[in-house]
């Protein structure tokens, strides 16, 4: 098992399938809280479902609802496992963090620099560990 250092933003534990997104994703307007599947059409992972994926992307795109979609997604049980992504975001930490003030339960939300992140691969499995000033994503063998 690799481990990949990483700094935590929400706290937590998630496993799961990877789902790489390219681009940033609009949460809203970009995703489907209660299925949990991508429906920007302009997004090239249009289509595809976060529900128990280990999400890895770059970033967010859009406004500030992108905290409440990840929210409602929380609560309709569709959202990912864990979110990986490449720049701090205060929206999904937000969106993360009210989630677990309110349901008592969230995706961790971890930021790995650039080399890290470009490790991780299409098919990998992910566990992400988030604890107070520790975080790491490992990749199972």
């Amino acid at each position: 098992m690799k481990r990949l250092f990483a700094d935590p933003l929400v706290p937590g534990e998630g496993r799961g399938p990877v789902l790489i997104l390219e681009e940033p994703l609009s949460l809203w307007g970009g995703l489907d809280p209660e299925t949990g599947e991508i429906i920007d059409r302009r997004h090239p992972n249009s289509g595809q479902c976060v529900t128990n994926a280990v999400l890895l992307m770059p970033g967010s795109r859009g406004s500030s609802s992108a905290s409440s979609i990840l929210l409602e997604a929380i609560r309709a049980g569709t959202a990912p496992a864990a979110i990986v992504i490449k720049e701090r975001d205060g929206l999904l930490a937000l969106g993360a963090a009210v989630a677990q003030e309110m349901y008592g339960q969230t995706p961790p939300v971890v930021v790995l620099d650039s080399k890290a992140y470009s490790t991780i691969g299409k098919g990998d499995i992910l566990h992400v560990h988030a604890q107070n000033e520790e975080a790491y994503v490992a990749i199972a063998c």
